[in-house]
């Protein structure tokens, strides 16, 4: 089953990657020590939690699927489509802005925060390459799925038959109405091809995130693409939920790591 539940923590798991040399999760919000409107397992910074609870939910989130917290290498997501290439743990370095995190090393865990964006892991097991990528609606229109992969092809000799893709806990489009501006931008880089993942009903746009991805990484060549069905916002006791929550809310963490 994806999700799994390991002591006091959820955690969900690829079946697609369940015979890849790698360690991957997306851990819920459950087994952390961060009062509401946090609760309890945040691991994002500079949305009011106290530092010092942040930093020990991030320490159990890395513990629960065998990682030393030491390894972490995250950045500064800021719905972009820039790409960042992690050679060694971030340790005391700034974060540096972008939303597409990738690696070759063993020794680093790529490490990133979302609550209704779209978590996008991949790996490519010939090239022993991994990446993730944060897709918000704005990553969409900057086609961060699709600039992710022509990276990973362009720079590590990728092919795009080979790279197996996770497209993990994220809002649907139920949850995630739009306003016009939104939805004419995601016509304008789709061409108008949107009818299977952008909708109008009662006057009101609605965008089906995870569907977009999935198209955007389809038209780099991509065919082993596993979607999950958990919607973030309809299932508030167990993953955090911006829209769902009104702002006032956490952030549960993706980690993905090539194994040694």
């Amino acid at each position: 089953m994806p999700i799994q539940q390991i002591d006091d923590f959820q955690v969900f798991k690829f079946e697609s990657f369940s015979t890849s040399e790698i360690t991957h999760g997306i851990v819920g919000r459950e087994g952390g020590v961060s009062p509401d409107p946090w609760r309890s397992l945040n691991v994002g910074g500079f949305i009011g939690d106290d530092p010092d609870r942040v930093a020990k939910n991030v320490r159990r989130t890395f513990e629960v699927l065998g990682r030393h917290v030491g390894t972490k290498h995250d950045v500064w997501q800021s719905h972009s489509a820039d790409f960042h290439i992690a050679i060694a743990p971030r340790g005391d370095l700034p974060p540096v802005h972008a939303d597409i995190l990738i690696s070759q090393t063993t020794d680093v865990t790529l490490f990133m925060r979302f609550a209704d964006c779209v978590p996008i892991l991949m790996h490519d097991p010939v090239q022993r390459v991994i990446a993730i990528v944060h897709a918000g609606w704005k990553g969409v229109t900057l086609d961060a799925p699709g600039k992710a992969i022509r990276t990973l092809c362009n720079t590590f000799g990728s092919r795009s038959g080979d790279i197996v893709v996770g497209i993990g806990p994220s809002i649907c489009a139920e949850c995630y109405p739009v306003g016009i501006d939104v939805a004419n931008a995601v016509e304008k880089v789709f061409r108008g091809a949107t009818e299977t993942f952008l909708w109008k009903r009662v006057g009101t746009f609605h965008l089906d995130l995870p569907l977009a991805c999935r198209k955007q990484l389809e038209r780099e060549g991509v065919r082993n693409i596993e979607m999950c069905s958990i919607c973030t916002a309809m299932d508030l006791e167990n993953w955090y939920s911006h829209r769902g929550e009104n702002g006032r809310t956490g952030r549960f963490g993706a980690l993905l790591a090539l194994e040694g």
